[in-house]
């Protein structure tokens, strides 16, 4: 049995929308691992008594570049999963704080789509994900650009999932 991871150029039809399953319950320790993983140690995200006294939130504010790579990991069976290459993000905004215990969903809609002007067996598909918490609230929003093969790319280099060991006996 093969699972769908990423699609081919030719399956993103424009207009359509990928909501992301499952969500993701952000924790204090993802949160702060995060943040020491790439050393910002900014006190809103760090500091619980700083956050609740000098900031306008009273609590801690995940990482907003935390969330961003929370929902672009979510897109990536829907999206880029068979991606030669992210190309770009265009935008990126972060809308509404996301705090300790919320849940974050994603969702992507395809923008545009046109064959890469240099190779034949690949295509640019462009796109827009977004992020909203467990009452609805959008969080955060970008747009990108990636590179994804051709069926016949995918083809030519030894099928869905090239490199995979097959059981014994099968």
């Amino acid at each position: 049995m093969t699972v769908q991871f990423g699609r081919t150029y030719e399956e993103f039809e424009v207009g359509a929308v990928y909501k992301h399953w499952p969500g993701k319950t952000v924790t204090e320790y993802d949160d702060h691992l995060f943040c020491l993983l790439t050393m910002n140690h900014h006190p809103l995200h760090m500091d619980a008594n700083y956050a609740g006294k000098a900031t306008d939130f009273g609590r801690n504010v995940v990482v907003g570049n935390y969330v961003y790579s929370l929902l672009l990991g979510m897109s990536v069976p829907d999206v880029s999963g068979k991606a030669i290459a992210n190309l770009e993000v265009e935008s990126l905004r972060h809308v509404a704080p996301t705090f300790h215990g919320d849940t974050v969903y994603g969702e992507t809609t395809v923008l545009d789509k046109w064959p890469s002007k240099s190779k034949s067996d690949r295509g640019i598909v462009q796109v827009e994900t977004r992020g909203h918490n467990q009452d609805g609230t959008l969080v955060c929003v970008f747009r990108r650009k990636v590179m994804v093969p051709t069926a016949t790319y995918v083809e030519q280099r030894g099928g869905e999932q090239p490199g995979r060991p097959q059981p014994e006996g099968n």
